[in-house]
């Protein structure tokens, strides 16, 4: 048989051990935010990318770095990290563009570059497709340069202010 004493103990420990236990078991009740950190990037930016080109180009397409190499600013670091509130997974991904002087001269990281990156900004064309879609469009003229509303003779004229 258990007595009072036992029993208040036994009902402490088991209070306490529900307490600390707590914050785990009702986690997926609380609200937590995503944490996004860095540079993120879509991959059409990446694919824009070609060798030789200069760094304001490259600034331009991807923003300014998350990181520039201290000791040489030709080396820069693109990090993107994303941390989701609900399942606490955790996504990584780096894009490191190596320059020489002023020109691109190799990318490596977690993205995939364009079949064309090898081919310098000068030599790569336009897409083509149909060569009527090339045409530049001007929009139509009209004919006429009629007013589109008619105003009468009297509202033309300028009223003299009377005395």
């Amino acid at each position: 048989m258990i007595n009072k004493k036992q029993s208040l103990t036994l009902l402490s420990a088991v209070a306490l051990s529900v307490s600390l236990s707590a914050c785990s078991v009702f986690d997926w009740l609380i609200y937590k935010p995503d944490i996004p950190q860095g540079n993120y990037m879509e991959p059409q930016q990446v694919e824009k990318l070609r060798i030789n080109m200069t760094k304001e180009q490259a600034e331009y397409i991807l923003g300014r770095p998350v990181l520039r190499d201290s000791f040489a600013d030709d080396t820069w670091y693109y990090v993107y990290h994303y941390k989701s509130g609900r399942d606490a997974s955790i996504t990584h991904k780096e894009l490191i563009l190596h320059f020489t002087g002023d020109k691109l001269t190799a990318v490596n990281g977690d993205y995939e570059l364009s079949k064309e990156f090898d081919t310098p900004l000068e030599q790569s064309s336009l897409p083509t497709g149909n060569k009527t879609e090339l045409v530049p469009q001007i929009p139509a003229q009209r004919p006429d340069v009629k007013p589109l509303v008619k105003e009468n003779q009297a509202e033309a004229q300028v009223q003299k202010p009377i005395k």
